[in-house]
């Protein structure tokens, strides 16, 4: 794919993957245009004066939850990366209607601008947490891949095509547990909610990266999984402050003990590549089957969950990865 020749609009652009999937594909991609969509006009303004005021650059504003603004948005768009949600748990939870007109009503009004204006490509962002949900924010993110991957029965004849990917947690990304361990290690004491705990994790460019590739190679109703390692909580903790006071404070409300990112009843229509899991949506008539000839089918009652996984993170390599964003949220 070309895409110098490429317009491209990123939803929740100014949040921390908006920020590095622009940084990436303005310096390695070089995009026609590429449009930053989001509702917070201070974000924008301290965006671009960070840095980001490349030429290419379009700043828009808009929320998901206005159809007819992504309407206009999208004129002449080619690609389109959906990035903005609600994702931060107990704020969803006490907000549960907000949490669904963004995260569901939003991501429809992202399907239907597409449709009507005429998209290649749309990939949406999506999350372990939408795997067997357990409370609100899963289940918004449920909803919204099920509406992605079956929107492409709306595009009939026409040549819009709708996918998403799925990871897990993002080392230095807006609501990542590191910040909250930095701060509490000033104080001499880490909380964590249970020492058994476990997390996939990538780095936010890694997520970029892989998001970049599979809209490269996206069919339509493909959810993409990365293979990415695990790691333990207490881990992370030790990592962030090795000679620190731990407390267990027990499972919060709507957490988990550990996340899977391929369930057992949808490894039968996964396949394995190398480096991912591509999720085929069953028994969809629209969907091109390419996919067969360049993966293998799982076993029967595989799971990919982060407490199962064969790629862990030690506490060293863990401290790389946390190094950069080890700066207490006070400052």
């Amino acid at each position: 794919m070309n895409w110098n020749e490429k317009v491209v609009l990123i939803t929740g652009g100014t949040g921390s993957f908006g920020r590095k999937f622009t940084r990436v594909l303005l310096d390695d991609y070089k995009p026609a245009k590429l449009i930053v969509f989001s509702r917070d006009e201070l974000k924008q303004y301290e965006m671009k004066t960070a840095g980001f005021d490349n030429p290419n650059i379009r700043y828009f504003i808009g929320d998901v939850r206005d159809l007819m603004r992504l309407r206009r948005a999208m004129q002449g768009v080619d690609i389109v990366v959906h990035a903005a949600a609600l994702k931060q748990v107990p704020a969803c939870e006490y907000n549960p209607i907000e949490a669904i007109m963004t995260n569901i009503i939003g991501g429809r009004n992202v399907v239907e601008a597409a449709l009507d204006t005429g998209v290649e490509k749309v990939m949406a962002l999506s999350t372990d947490k939408a795997v067997n949900p357990i409370n609100l924010y899963g289940a918004t993110k449920l909803a919204a891949e099920k509406l992605f991957v079956q929107s492409n029965a709306y595009a009939g004849g026409t040549g819009t095509r709708f996918s998403c990917v799925r990871y897990g947690n993002v080392v230095g990304s807006r609501g990542s547990v590191v910040p909250v361990f930095v701060n509490q290690r000033s104080k001499g004491k880490i909380t964590i909610t249970d020492e058994r705990m476990t997390r996939f994790w990538l780095s936010l460019e890694e997520g970029v990266r892989f998001t970049i590739r599979c809209i490269e190679q996206m069919e339509g109703g493909e959810v993409f999984v990365p293979k990415i390692p695990s790691m333990r909580v207490v881990d992370l903790a030790n990592a962030i402050a090795p000679d620190t006071e731990i407390e267990v404070i027990g499972i919060r409300p709507g957490e988990k003990l550990h996340e899977v990112l391929v369930s057992e009843d949808e490894a039968r229509h996964t396949l394995e590549l190398e480096d991912m899991y591509v999720v085929e949506p069953p028994a969809a008539l629209w969907f091109g089957r390419g996919w067969r000839d360049r993966g293998k089918q799982l076993p029967e009652g595989y799971r990919y969950t982060s407490d199962g996984n064969d790629q862990w993170l030690d506490e060293s390599k863990i401290r790389e990865l946390v190094e950069p964003f080890e700066k207490p949220t006070s400052e």
